[in-house]
């Protein structure tokens, strides 16, 4: 798997645990502390986030930093 492969796949993993939980980009943005603008472009592929915004993320989702890394179904 290249790196364009792996952030888009990380990207919708994040978005599918967000939607999950039926918060905005918005509000992930709050919890994590990271711009909603951030997050939008995280979910799409667009921006290769640092481990400790992703981090942020897993803290914020309520997951182990392991678990967006799961593509399995």
């Amino acid at each position: 798997m290249d790196n364009e492969e792996l952030t888009y796949k990380v990207g919708k993993k994040i978005k599918l645990l967000r939607e999950n939980k039926k918060l905005s980009q918005e509000d992930l943005g709050s919890l994590s502390n990271l711009e909603r603008n951030s997050i939008g472009l995280i979910e799409r592929g667009k921006s290769n986030p640092t481990l400790n915004s992703l981090n942020q993320i897993a803290e914020a989702l309520g997951v182990d930093i392991t678990e967006l890394f799961n593509f399995t179904i």
